[in-house]
């Protein structure tokens, strides 16, 4: 019998398989244009283009900060700036998360495989700490809020009755603050793939010194 695989060649010319995922198989700059390439809310926007999911876990990842005043370690920094890896290093789709349930365990055991690979190559726990996953997903759901009223066009009676998010969208726009630009526009592959990669090894640098 044949062993399953699916092969996916990545910029660095590397064979990343799917299936089989390790740490070792990819390179950050891979990870970062993949971030750069998977969309979120369905490619959905009101803007010339949609939103990626690395400015997407930037936004995130600056929110966080702004919750915690006495700061995040550089550990918990990583996790959050790359809790969506698995989808943009993977089969680079994002789905809405009522699709997520219908996708099957062989498509989430896949996901989570990925995104273990994605930690230890980073030097984090292959699973992080539940405490950490809360803290992340809070400033994941503040992110999906501001996005579907500022970026995919949801009204706010919409993002409450029909997306079930409780959380109040934000006025000002936390990147805005950080990169200049329009306030919840989103920004072109490019760019957003150089502002992530930046931050990551900005982030594993300053995680590596411990």
């Amino acid at each position: 019998m044949t062993e399953a695989r699916a092969w996916v060649l990545l910029r660095s010319k590397r064979r990343f398989d799917l299936l089989n995922p390790t740490p070792f198989d990819w390179e950050l700059a891979d990870l970062a244009e993949g971030e750069a390439r998977t969309f979120r809310w369905g490619g959905s926007s009101a803007w010339e283009w949609p939103l990626s999911v690395a400015q997407h876990s930037l936004l995130t990842l600056e929110i966080h900060r702004a919750a915690a005043p006495t700061g995040l370690s550089p550990a918990l920094e990583l996790a959050n700036l790359v809790h969506d890896g698995a989808e943009a290093l993977g089969v680079r789709w994002d789905p809405i998360t009522p699709v997520k349930p219908f996708l099957g365990d062989g498509f989430h055991k896949m996901d989570r495989a990925i995104q273990r690979a994605i930690h230890i190559r980073l030097g984090l726990p292959a699973d992080i700490p539940v405490d950490w996953k809360k803290a992340i997903k809070h400033a994941d759901r503040r992110a999906a809020a501001a996005e579907a009223l500022h970026i995919a066009g949801w009204s706010r009676e919409e993002i409450r009755s029909t997306l079930k998010i409780r959380l109040a969208p934000l006025a000002e726009d936390p990147l805005q603050r950080r990169y200049g630009g329009t306030a919840w526009e989103p920004w072109p592959m490019r760019v957003a793939e150089e502002r992530f990669l930046a931050e990551l090894e900005r982030l594993l640098h300053r995680h590596s010194l411990g």
